[in-house]
């Protein structure tokens, strides 16, 4: 097979075999790493329809990942797709009122980072093997809720590795505050931090470029990497499981393989649904892409009128994983539209004035939003309607649908990427389906959801309330680099 090169967005100068692009995580200049041409598949959707997760993995990142091995990618994907998800379809689809709902909230942090958060540790660890790198690797992490602990689960004790998380303190939802603050292992710090996830991803992405801090590091044996969605090798794995959805859809019948499908995907830093767009580039039947986002609306803006503009006001939701106005994934959207310079462009008139333009209103990505009522009302109207309990994430998406069904007449068989397990965000899932909820305490609750919605309290949950507190940094937004250094430089 062809060795696939990684170019920066920003300079196509700047290269990489896939494995050093996943162990940079962000190019010199601030960009991202895209592969230099969009492989396409060698197998059928039909042969692809006979393999379980495991095979269907191998099929879609070895076009990719042309500098790793059979033997080396087998073993990332089966080091990561084993039973520490809870069902052995690893991301199942079900059919509720209208659409097919993928499921990926089944590994161990309950929501959909897990997917590509656990191979991650596999392929980098084996990206530092294959090129020599002697050095201990610091990855680096902001999350707005669920990637923070998705990457302290699969990077904890990892040997030759520390992971540094910041969150915004009060920007996400208890349970996953606890999720990341309770985290056991050596090699894990946690910080909150005083300000959103804007915030944090932008100073973390300055870290990345920041020459005198590389220096000082690497003089101490250091070298920085990612966890977040701008490292390519947490963008491809979610590719797969588009394939999954789609496959699982005709096996279900309702689709023939070969025919389009629609696909709703709850987004704020545009990571997931980027990996649907590659998807579609490696020949996934895909007719459109509905990108849902909750009234941080920046993403909406963008694909109804080809303006972005993050000079607005922030907003803390019910959907904490989306409250986010820069939209770093954008960046490769962008690349793969436009060029290299343009993009160098756009990404300084963001830097300098917060807005560029940039007009793909005619592309198969379409924006569509939900207000916190109409979201409160989509878990009230499936459940009504079906019994099933969604998480707020994943009512944006419905919500939004059932907008743009209705605004375009368009029937055609839909999929929604269901991000996160209502137990995260129980309090606001409960009272959105009866107000009577709204004064009980969160962990209480979490009963209470269990006996409306039949699904048990997920294991990696259950008393989490009485797990010590490990990690109690409270940190200002401009002191993450000295906060960092502490970390590492004693």
């Amino acid at each position: 097979m062809e060795n696939l090169k990684y170019v920066g967005t920003r300079n196509k100068n700047i290269t990489a075999t896939a494995s050093q692009a996943i162990l940079k995580g962000i190019c010199d200049d601030g960009g991202l790493f895209i592969p230099e041409k969009m492989p396409k598949l060698d197998k059928t959707l039909e042969q692809l329809s006979e393999l379980d997760y495991k095979g269907l993995a191998y099929e879609i990142l070895k076009l990719f990942l042309t500098d790793y091995t059979e033997e080396e990618l087998k073993y990332c994907i089966n080091g990561a797709y084993d039973e520490k998800f809870d069902t052995p379809e690893i991301a199942p689809v079900v059919k509720k009122a209208d659409v097919s709902i993928l499921e990926l909230f089944h590994g161990k942090t309950i929501a959909f980072k897990d997917m590509a958060l656990s191979i991650l540790p596999y392929l980098m660890k084996t990206a530092a093997k294959k090129n020599g790198i002697d050095k201990k690797i610091v990855i680096l992490t902001a999350t707005s809720g669920d990637t923070g602990k998705a990457a302290l689960e699969g990077f904890a004790n990892v040997e030759g590795i520390k992971i540094i998380v910041f969150f915004p303190e009060d920007g996400v939802s208890p349970v996953q505050k606890l999720q990341m603050v309770t985290q056991e292992g050596s090699n894990t710090c946690v910080a909150g931090i005083n300000g959103n996830f804007d915030d944090a991803q932008t100073a973390v992405k300055t870290i990345f470029t920041d020459k005198e801090l590389e220096k000082e590091l690497n003089d101490n044996g250091f070298m920085f990497s990612s966890a977040n969605s701008i490292n390519i090798g947490r963008l491809l794995p979610q590719v797969v499981y588009y394939f999954q959805a789609y496959i699982k859809m005709a096996k279900m019948g309702e689709i023939k393989l070969g025919d389009k499908i629609n696909v709703v995907v709850p987004t704020g830093n545009f990571g997931n649904i980027l990996a649907g767009y590659f998807a579609k580039q490696l020949g996934l039947p895909v007719k459109t892409f509905i990108c849902a986002s909750n009234i941080n609306n920046v993403l909406y803006d963008f694909f109804k009128t080809g303006k972005y503009d993050k000079n607005r006001k922030f907003n803390v939701t019910m959907s904490p994983s989306m409250d986010i106005l820069i939209s770093s994934n954008l960046e490769r959207l962008i690349c793969m539209s436009s060029s290299q310079e343009k993009t160098k462009e756009l990404m300084e008139s963001l830097s300098k004035d917060g807005k560029y333009t940039l007009d793909l209103t005619n592309g198969i990505i379409k924006g569509e939003y939900a207000t916190e009522e109409e979201t409160a009302e989509a878990i009230k109207d499936i459940y009504k309607k079906t019994g099933y309990v969604m998480d707020t994430h994943t009512a944006v998406a419905y919500a939004s649908y059932e907008k743009y069904k209705k605004e375009r007449n368009d029937n055609t068989p839909t999929v929604i990427v269901s991000t996160a397990s209502p137990y995260k965000f129980t309090k606001d899932v409960l009272k959105s389906i009866d107000k009577k909820y709204a004064d009980m305490e969160f962990f209480p609750l979490m009963k209470e959801l269990e006996k409306i919605s039949g699904v048990k309290i997920p294991e990696p949950i259950k008393g989490l309330e009485n797990k010590p507190i490990l990690h109690k940094n409270v940190i200002e937004k401009n002191e993450i680099k000295e906060f960092i250094k502490k970390q590492l430089i004693k």
